[in-house]
């Protein structure tokens, strides 16, 4: 027998067991799938802005964008991740979006979201990349990959605080936000269903 029919002879549970274990594994993959499609993860591979309020906490972020000078030439990942190369661009999308989804599913997201430090180079680097050869007074350092202005380290932000989103960035800011709202996950059938109970 060979080393791999080995490994699955030791894996395989007890004749008396394989029932139990084969409905565990299919509740395990049936709620992953679920999970999958309820979460809308595979919008997250696109470049939609409306991916971004389907946690409603986006709301005044994606309402500012909307009403901004950037609205007609970015969207939310031209700004906020890596354009080096395909792989660190999905890398970072799935870092930060696991982060997203922990602090939602928890209920731990603050009135104003705050980039952390991470967020704040990569944004820095694309102001840079979009806007290098409308302003030669602005200078990368290539070392610490950290803009200079005029030999001060100021983010672009710090004189253009009103781009893209503004000053004012809270979910109390912006109650009534036009923003789009995503469909229920929760098929016809089901809802009809409901409905008459």
């Amino acid at each position: 027998m060979s080393g791999i029919g080995k490994l699955l002879n030791t894996l395989r549970p007890p004749a008396n067991w394989i029932t139990a274990v084969n409905f565990l594994v299919a509740v395990i993959v049936g709620l992953s799938i679920y999970m999958f499609y309820i979460a809308r993860a595979g919008s997250y591979l696109s470049d939609d802005p409306k991916t971004c309020v389907n946690c409603h906490v986006m709301a005044p972020e994606y309402a500012t964008w909307a009403n901004s000078s950037h609205k007609n030439v970015t969207n939310c990942n031209d700004c906020h991740v890596p354009h080096d190369n395909a792989f660190k661009k999905y890398a970072f999308k799935a870092k930060d979006g696991l982060y997203h989804a922990s602090v939602f599913t928890m209920g731990t997201e603050p009135q104003a979201i705050i980039m952390k430090e991470e967020g704040i180079k990569v944004v820095q680097q694309n102001c840079i990349r979009c806007h290098n050869d409308l302003n030669d007074r602005v200078k990368t350092n290539r070392v610490t990959r950290e803009m200079n202005l005029h030999g001060e380290g100021k983010l672009c932000w710090d004189c253009h605080r009103h781009v893209p989103h503004g000053t004012i960035r809270s979910q109390s800011s912006v109650p009534n936000a036009n923003v789009p709202v995503p469909e229920s996950p929760v098929p016809a059938w089901l809802k009809s269903n409901m409905s008459k109970n």
